[in-house]
């Protein structure tokens, strides 16, 4: 049992990182392998691959390294989390660019790339470092009037949405306008500004309606079902009926070998047929719970920086599982995308638990230096509020 009063990095963190935070992320990644081992045999067999537990010994083997990329994430400074985010922003926003020209092609669109055998979806690990680099830029742009930080920061949207909606993803394009919105409401900037990007957004999905013709076919299908093929959304809608509340037990789940992406876009519908209703609701617990903690330890943070970074990256966060749980029950057209430490995929796995390092990271309780000296003396002195300087400090 570590001591508050060691003075050791492991016991530090220990006693500074959010433990119910991190204890319902780690429960998240044990129940996404379960679900995992539940949904993906099936689509092995459909694939004709031998090994019924190819997708799950994956699933596992990249959930190892995504448990330490969280844990090694959450000890970093809010300084140090910058410098790695431009880092990681420069260099998977190359990539992102480079699957425009050697991605292989994968119904119509170009997201993916094949580096020394391992497939890497860039968009997934470019998304957390832009919320951040976004945070910064806004954080800016209170302290330093001087700096064009909002110029900046529409910038760095544009930048990333460019390469996003030529691969075509229009679904993560979505994500990160939103996040980087309410990240704008929540800088304070003016109105107009806002009213402005609103109806850009709204004429950007107009013109992606009238021109691209899967979003088009999507749409038409979610608002008149009879218009086209809807045999994966009738799938999922399938398994919830079938599994009831209580679920046909594991591995007793009949509609889940006939349904598409089980294993990915529609592992929740997978999880509604063999445990039911209930473990969407406990899911849907522990998704809310997550992301009500954070903006919870957030609203309490003192920088401004910590403070929009730690909310950005829970709406991420929250938004792409909401993304997810609403197309599986259609409430949502089809989006494409993975439902956090639930669905199968690397790329996923990992960003998200790289996002999350971050989260834990920023919300710590970091005492003033006053307060570790008098604690290191056995002081009983209480330590001072949160975020506020140490005495005789400038």
């Amino acid at each position: 049992m570590m001591s508050r009063a060691d003075r050791t990095v492991l016991s530090e963190w220990w006693w500074t990182v959010d433990r119910l935070l991190l204890g319902a992320l780690f429960t998240l990644m044990v129940i996404g392998v379960v679900l995992c081992l539940a949904a993906s045999p099936p689509v092995a067999a459909r694939l004709g691959i031998n090994d019924p537990f190819h997708f799950v010994n994956r699933q596992v083997f990249f959930l190892i390294p995504a448990a330490i990329v969280m844990v090694v994430t959450s000890f970093l400074t809010p300084r140090t989390i910058r410098r790695v985010c431009i880092v990681i922003f420069c260099l998977f926003l190359v990539l992102l660019f480079a699957t425009l020209v050697m991605g292989p092609e994968v119904k119509g669109a170009r997201r993916w790339l094949v580096l020394a055998g391992v497939t890497v979806q860039p968009s997934e690990f470019i998304k957390p470092a832009f919320v951040v680099l976004a945070a910064w830029l806004f954080s800016e742009s209170g302290k330093r009037p001087e700096m064009p930080a909002q110029a900046l920061a529409i910038g760095l949207l544009g930048i990333v949405l460019v390469p996003l909606v030529l691969q075509p993803d229009f679904g993560q394009t979505m994500l990160v306008c939103l996040v980087w919105g309410a990240l704008f409401f929540l800088a304070g900037l003016r109105w107009i500004w806002m009213v402005g990007l609103v109806g850009l957004g709204v004429g950007g999905l107009l013109v992606a309606y009238q021109v691209v013709t899967h979003v088009r076919k999507r749409i038409d299908r979610f608002l008149d079902p009879a218009s086209g093929d809807t045999y994966q959304i009738d799938t999922a809608l399938e398994s919830f009926r079938h599994g009831g509340w209580f679920g046909q037990g594991p591995g007793e789940g009949t509609v889940k070998r006939i349904l598409p992406d089980g294993h990915t876009d529609f592992v929740f519908a997978v999880a509604a047929e063999e445990f039911g209703i209930i473990l969407c609701l406990i899911l849907l617990s522990l998704f809310a719970f997550i992301i009500l903690r954070s903006l919870t330890r957030a609203l309490d943070e003192q920088d401004p920086f910590a403070r929009f970074a730690a909310t950005g990256l829970a709406l991420l966060f929250g938004l792409q599982a909401c993304i997810n749980m609403a197309v599986n029950v259609h409430l949502m057209p089809a989006k494409g995308m993975t439902l956090p430490f639930i669905s199968y995929g690397g790329s996923s796995l990992i960003s998200i638990a790289f996002g999350m390092g971050m989260l834990l990271a920023l919300s710590r309780r970091r005492p003033g230096a006053a307060a570790l000296a008098a604690l290191s003396e056995g002081s009983h002195e209480p330590a001072p509020p949160r975020g506020a300087s140490p005495a005789g400090a400038a």
